[in-house]
């Protein structure tokens, strides 16, 4: 993504209504999964480092981010984090009881999907958990995605069928941000063509307080239901063994 994006993701990711309502809804699954005490958790592609605090409530948890900008932030505020591609993750194979990945193997820095899942896989431990979020619908496309540098947008046969080739047992596959989808299908239909711009911008405290609600109650959803539609796909797959 553009240099800026990091330096705005480093200034807004612990308030902005996105960023905390995603915190909030990948918690509650992990939460769920009953990790051991000391549960090694990988966050891959970890960018500013902002899900690295509430990963550690649940063991001892490192990341890393292929660009310097971004794993410098992460290391900040959390030390041991690594300069690296899920391409070739820094860790010997079967390391992991959890791995998480938010917004990663869409990006146009990661040339093969496909690779970067295998890889994640192989760092899990046998019985070990990913938790991968990635933009939903590629007919979606819009200045935001050419801002962050958006190589693919995913749909539920399409992350299915790759997460199985990797190896992985599929226990949740859910869209997420069910109403944003209206929203971003308007935005991208009267949004000029030739506009780049970020969508991470700071709304106004009483908006940013009510869109943050808004994803709360998708959450308290996600605990029993899937979801019909959203702005973005969210799977839970384990590892066979």
């Amino acid at each position: 993504m553009e240099l800026a994006e990091y330096h705005r993701l480093a200034q807004l990711a612990a308030t902005h209504w996105w960023y905390v309502g995603m915190r909030r809804i990948a918690r509650a699954l992990v939460q769920e999964l009953n990790l051991p005490p000391g549960a090694k958790i990988l966050d891959a592609g970890c960018g500013v480092g902002s899900d690295l605090p509430w990963l550690r409530e649940f063991g001892h948890a490192t990341g890393f981010d292929w660009h310097p900008v971004a794993a410098h932030y992460a290391a900040s505020a959390s030390p041991g984090v690594a300069c690296a591609s899920v391409l070739a993750a820094p860790f010997p194979s079967q390391t992991f009881h959890l791995v998480v990945s938010f917004e990663v193997i869409y990006h146009r820095a990661v040339s093969d999907d496909m690779a970067a899942l295998r890889e994640l896989a192989r760092v899990l431990r046998p019985g070990g958990w990913l938790l991968l979020r990635v933009p939903a619908h590629d007919w979606l496309r819009g200045a935001h995605d050419r801002h962050v540098h958006t190589r693919r947008r995913y749909s539920i046969p399409e992350l299915r069928e790759k997460l199985e080739r990797a190896g992985l047992t599929i226990r949740r596959l859910t869209p997420v941000g069910t109403w944003l989808l209206p929203v971003a299908i308007l935005r991208r239909l009267t949004q000029r063509s030739s506009t780049i711009a970020s969508d991470v911008t700071a709304p106004a405290p009483w908006l940013n307080a009510l869109l943050t609600e808004a994803l709360a109650a998708e959450g308290f959803w996600l605990r029993k239901w899937d979801l019909p539609f959203g702005l973005s796909l969210l799977a839970l797959a384990q590892a066979g063994g």
